[in-house]
C-alpha cells in the first residue's frame, strides 16, 4: 500500500447542530479534507494521472503539467512525489500562501500568473507550454478531461449512495472544474431518478470563493453540461466565510471557504424542503489552507 490507495472512501457525517435549523430534514456532508493531500480533488488528480500513465500519454522523463487554483495542484504534487514525476503548475500570483508551500514542499514548481487573469489566464499560459514542448510533458487539462468527472462517477457518487443507506433525495455543491458535481449528480440520477442535484455557484463574476466559478461570466469548463442541475444555488463570499466559522465553532469541522458556500447554500435548501429529506454536500477541503484568511476572527 502507499498513500495513493488512501484516496476515496471518506465519511459522510451529519451535520446535527445545523440540521436542527431544517426540521425533519438531515444534512450530510462528505468529509473530502480527509483524502491523503487534504481535498477532494485527490480523486479526480489520481484518476487523470493513472489514466495518463495507462494510454502512454505520461512516461519516465515526462513532466506533468497544469493550471490550478491550489487544491488540483496539490494533489499533482503529491502523486508526483510518489510516482517520482516532475510538476509544474500555474496559478495565479495571489493564490494562498498556505497552498503554494505546500506544493513546494513536494518540490513541485510554481508558476505564477497575473491575478488579474484569474484561473483563466493560469490555464492559458500552462497550455502554451504545454503545446510548446509536447514530448516534455503531460498536460492533464483538468477541466476538459472526462478522467476528472469519472473518478466521482465512479467512486464519490458509490459511496454517497451507499453511507447514506439510498436515502439521499438532494445532492448539492459548488462547480470549479464542476468533476465533482458531474460525475456525482450523473452516478445518482441513475440509482434515483428523482433525486434533485442542484450547482452552487458564487453570486458574483467577483468574489472570494475559492475553487468555485461564476459561470456566467467565465464560462464553463468542457465537460459541464448545463442541462445536468436541476437548479442553480446563488452563494455570496459573505455566507461562505460566515459558514465556514460556524462549522468550525459549531461542528468541530475545520473545513475551507468552498466547504462554506456548499453547507450554506445546502442548509438554505433543506430549510425549503419537506420533513424526511436528505441533503448531502461536499466538504471540499480543510480551513488550514486558509488560515492567514482575516475573516477567521470576524463574526
Amino acid at each position: 500500500m502507499n498513500i495513493l490507495d488512501l484516496v476515496g472512501n471518506t465519511p459522510l457525517l451529519k451535520l446535527e447542530k445545523l440540521s436542527r435549523e431544517s426540521e425533519g430534514v438531515s444534512l450530510y456532508a462528505k468529509a473530502e479534507f480527509l483524502n491523503p493531500s487534504g481535498s477532494v480533488k485527490d480523486r479526480a488528480a489520481k484518476a487523470m494521472i493513472l489514466k495518463g500513465i495507462a494510454d502512454g500519454d505520461l512516461k519516465p522523463g515526462k513532466t506533468i503539467i497544469d493550471a490550478t487554483s491550489g487544491n488540483t495542484g496539490i494533489a499533482y504534487a503529491m502523486i508526483g512525489a510518489v510516482l517520482g514525476f516532475p510538476v509544474t503548475l500555474y496559478l495565479p500570483a495571489n493564490a494562498g500562501a498556505e497552498r503554494k508551500a505546500i506544493m513546494k514542499s513536494c518540490r513541485a514548481k510554481i508558476v505564477e500568473t497575473d491575478p488579474l487573469e484569474s484561473s483563466e489566464g493560469a490555464f492559458a499560459a500552462a497550455k502554451k507550454e504545454a503545446e510548446r514542448d509536447p514530448a516534455a510533458y503531460f498536460f492533464p487539462n483538468q477541466y476538459y478531461n472526462d478522467a476528472n468527472w469519472c473518478a466521482h462517477y465512479l467512486s464519490t457518487g458509490v459511496e454517497i449512495w451507499e453511507q447514506s443507506n439510498h436515502a439521499v433525495t438532494h445532492f448539492i455543491t459548488g462547480t470549479g472544474t464542476s468533476g465533482t458535481f458531474t460525475g456525482v449528480s450523473r452516478r445518482l440520477k441513475e440509482y434515483d431518478k428523482n433525486i434533485r442535484v442542484i450547482a452552487v455557484q458564487p453570486d458574483s463574476p467577483f468574489h472570494g470563493i475559492e475553487g468555485t466559478r461564476h459561470m456566467a461570466s467565465t464560462g464553463h469548463p468542457g465537460f459541464y453540461d448545463p442541462a445536468l442541475p436541476d437548479e442553480i444555488a446563488p452563494v455570496s463570499t459573505g455566507a461562505a466565510y460566515a459558514m465556514a466559522r460556524r462549522l468550525a465553532r459549531e461542528e468541530g469541522i475545520y473545513a475551507g471557504i468552498s466547504s462554506g458556500a456548499n453547507v450554506a447554500a445546502a442548509l438554505n435548501l433543506a430549510k425549503t424542503l419537506p420533513k424526511g429529506s436528505a441533503v448531502v454536500t461536499i466538504l471540499c477541503d480543510g480551513g488550514s489552507r486558509y488560515v492567514s484568511d482575516t475573516f477567521w476572527g470576524e463574526g
